[in-house]
């Protein structure tokens, strides 16, 4: 592996320090991501700009996808860390060029683990687990039944 390539681990914690770092100057969200990112060691790759791109443009929608999962909370109750990771595990489950769900949630999760409070994580899994099941489930129906073709 090159000095400067990162793995995909490292893109996405990358981008969850850089997006939760602007979660304190969301005035600034942009100017925040860039300045995160030059004081980082880790190098920000086409990966990691991709998944904050597709947060950042997405973020409306994002937002109201997990509003529409919570039960009882609003999205100022939710911890930043917890918020952090499911809006970036969104941006690439729905918006992302791979479509692996599963490993969005996985690396979500970890992240939650490394960086949130000791239970968090169950939450933000259940959260992703839900939204992965109701889009395959879209998808399903979308799909042509191939007994009636």
């Amino acid at each position: 592996m090159e000095g400067n390539a990162v793995t995909r681990r490292e893109a996405r914690e990358s981008a969850f320090l850089a997006a939760f770092s602007a979660t304190f100057q969301p005035e600034e969200r942009q100017e925040a991501i860039r300045d995160c990112s030059e004081m980082q060691e880790v190098t920000q790759d086409t990966f990691t700009v991709q998944l904050l791109r597709a947060m950042e443009q997405h973020a409306e929608e994002i937002d109201e996808t997990i509003t529409a999962h919570l039960k009882g909370w609003t999205l100022s109750r939710l911890p930043r860390v917890s918020l952090t990771a499911l809006r970036l595990a969104l941006a690439e489950m729905l918006y992302g060029n791979e479509q692996k769900p599963a490993v969005a949630i996985n690396e979500a999760v970890e992240l939650v683990k490394k960086y949130g409070d000791e239970n968090d994580y169950q939450f933000v899994n259940g959260l992703l687990g839900t939204v992965a099941r109701e889009q395959a489930g879209a998808e399903d129906a979308a799909a042509p039944d191939p007994e009636t073709c």
